[in-house]
Formats: C-alpha cells, structure tokens, sequence
C-alpha cells in the first residue's frame, strides 16, 4: 500500500452492550481486493474516483455520490476504475439492522444505487460516527438510515409507521434518558421494555420530539453543562459530569446548541475564572 493509499477501520457499538458495526475509511490508488465475502452486507459510499466492483457476474462502476449495497455471503472484488484511484465510506451492518422497518428480507435486484439524499447522510453519519462512536448516538442514527435504504431500494415490504401512543413512547423513553444521563440504556432495551421494535421506537421519538433519542439527550447534556459552567465549574470536569465521553465531545455539541464553546461561554458569565 503506498504513502497514499490508507484504510481505516472503526468498530461502532450499537448502545451500551449492543453489538459492533464496522466502518471503513478507505482511499486507494493501486489495491485490488481478492475475490471475496462477507457475512454482513456491505453498505458504501463513494466519495472521490471511481471504483470497478465484480459482483453477482457484471462490473460495477462506481461514481462520486453512489451508494452501493453488496449482499451477505455473494463473492466481490474492488480496485480503482482510473490512474486517481478513489476514496469510499463503508459499513457493515448485520442483516437484522436492515429488517427492522420491513416485513420480509431485503433483496436488492441493483447493487448501484442514485439517492443523493441517503447517500449523503450515510457520509455524514459515518465520518462523525468514526470520528467519534457513541454508542447511543450509532443506535439512533445507522438503524434508521439503513431501514430508510432497505425500505426505498429492497424488494421488502415494509412495516405500518403509525405507532399507537407515539407521544407516551417518546415520554417514557425521554424520561428513562434524563434519569441514567451519564450511562444511557439502549434504545434496544428501551424498545423491549415497551414491547416495541427499535424502528418503531425511533419512529415514535423522532416524531413526537422533532429528533433523535441521543440528539436530544446531547441537548439535555448541554442544558445540564450551562448549568455546571455558571457554577464555576470547567469544561474538561463538566464534560464527565453530564455523561460526555470527554472534553471535545462536549465541545462539539455545546457549539451546535448554543453557539459557542464551553470555555467561551464560561468566561462570559463566570469572567473572574
């Protein structure tokens, strides 16, 4: 592998004790992979070049945007298509993170898929998650882009979204959220308490609070942190406090919410620190 050529590996955690999901940054100029499978699909986004694939018997041309869905256990190849090479995003998600919005399995009669929209959050959701794999906030985000895939692009059927008591849901799982702030269950076993499927849970939340379970407990955190901060507390012992992994994950959510960093908001309200 050359000085450019890289490749990546991030193992994501799907909730406390959940299972792994693998992502992969990728970048090559010359690699070619061996014929093989995996016993996951494999779910990539190319970002840069082009990238010749053999699958099921044709070639696959892969072009910047494309989103491309290989089956478990079918045999493939990859290497560049041009002399640039190409860059990609991947991940490999179990089978059973793909039926969660569907009543039967996904087949996809097309490997090559245009849906700018998907591929653009699979991007987004894949290099904040590499950079940064929190386990609540992978569980909220990959299950519902990769049923939004299964659903737009499979053969599966998918599941009725009305959920009956979708606002009750989305309370019980706000308020079970709030009480464990520093070590959040899994929206998996939230989803069981309830009787609920995980796609069904995320569903109701998403539609009565307007956003994912962990964008609004980084939210809650936030509110939580301002407090701690006009207290005379620091960022870096704050971040702890209110359940982020550490200072820059606080940072980075603090700015989103509020619109500057901790240590600035600290100083303007707390100036003889």
């Amino acid at each position: 592998m050359s000085g450019r050529e890289q490749a990546l590996w991030t193992r994501a955690t799907l909730g406390r004790d959940g299972g792994p999901l693998d992502l992969l940054t990728a970048r090559f100029d010359r690699h070619r992979y061996a014929p093989h499978a995996h016993a996951e699909f494999t779910v990539g986004v190319c970002v840069r070049g082009a990238e010749l694939i053999d699958y099921r018997g044709g070639r696959i041309r892969t072009g910047p945007g494309s989103i491309v869905v290989l089956a478990p256990g079918e045999a493939h190849t990859g290497g560049p298509a041009e002399c640039e090479g190409y860059e990609y995003r991947a991940m490999y998600p179990a089978p059973s993170l793909l039926t969660e919005g569907t009543l039967t399995f996904p087949h996809f009669r097309e490997p090559l898929l245009d849906d700018p929209e998907l591929a653009a959050a699979l991007r987004t959701a894949h290099t904040e998650l590499s950079a940064c794999p929190d386990p609540l906030e992978t569980e909220s985000r990959l299950p519902w882009l990769l049923t939004a895939l299964a659903r737009r692009h499979s053969t599966a059927r998918p599941v009725c979204d009305t959920i009956q008591g979708a606002g009750h849901i989305a309370h019980a799982v706000r308020d079970r959220l709030a009480d464990e702030l520093q070590c959040p269950p899994s929206l998996a076993a939230l989803a069981a308490d309830l009787g609920l499927s995980r796609y069904q849970l995320l569903r109701a939340f998403r539609t009565t609070m307007g956003m994912p379970p962990y964008a609004w407990l980084a939210q809650h955190r936030v509110t939580m942190a301002r407090g701690l901060l006009e207290a005379g507390r620091r960022p870096a012992e704050v971040a702890g406090l209110v359940g982020f992994a550490d200072q820059a994950h606080l940072t980075r959510w603090f700015r989103r919410v509020v619109g500057v960093t901790p240590a600035a908001y600290r100083m303007s309200v707390f100036p003889a620190a």
